[in-house]
């Protein structure tokens, strides 16, 4: 494994939410960190059909950009029921020409979930997949998931994205439930992170 020892760090997203938990997941290092808007760079378009693949398209995207060694975080809600949807198509159910509305992608997970019939328990994973890359093509990977079921109605103000509906296993509250230093010791990106870790001297 290729250690990390840079002094600067770009977090490859536009994604507030994202950018919050990773600076938490950091701040206890002593690294200066970067945003997509600080460089004022684009997002790359996701082609590829896993996590990993958009992950890699993200980082090597931001490293080549601007010379900095660059973090990227592809992640998603996987629903046994639905065949893994959203899956890597997790942000695209809540785009809307204004933006992204999570509270109508929670809405189509119900919806989606009531019309194939699926009786509860419905079971379902957050995955997360973090790429670590180099500007001169080389990348680390790590990858973190937890599994859990989706509750109807959503529950919890916390957190972003799909929060509100997905409760962890051995667990009674949804992470939308969970202030962010709970969830971060056991989300997917949190045991993504823990793996980073080991990269950082």
């Amino acid at each position: 494994m290729r250690k990390f020892t840079q002094e600067a760090l770009l977090i490859a997203t536009h994604n507030s939410g994202k950018l919050e938990e990773i600076s938490e997941l950091l701040a206890n290092r002593n690294i200066k960190l970067f945003a997509m808007g600080d460089f004022d760079l684009p997002e790359p378009e996701e082609t590829e059909t896993t996590f990993v693949g958009n992950a890699r398209i993200k980082a090597h995207a931001a490293a080549a950009a601007t010379g900095h060694v660059a973090l990227a975080d592809d992640s998603g809600l996987c629903v046994d029921a639905l065949h893994g949807a959203p899956g890597v198509y997790t942000a695209d159910w809540a785009e809307t020409p204004a933006g992204r509305d999570f509270q109508l992608a929670m809405r189509r997970v119900h919806d989606e979930l009531d019309q194939c019939g699926a009786p509860e328990p419905w079971r379902a994973a957050f995955v997360c997949t973090l790429v670590l890359a180099w500007p001169d093509g080389h990348d680390e990977v790590f990858e973190g998931r937890i599994e859990g079921r989706i509750v109807n109605p959503g529950r919890g103000a916390h957190g972003h994205g799909y929060d509100p509906i997905f409760q962890p296993d051995g667990h009674t509250q949804t992470f939308g439930e969970m202030d962010r230093w709970q969830k971060n010791r056991l989300s997917h990106r949190g045991l993504a992170f823990q793996k980073l870790l080991a990269c950082f001297t």
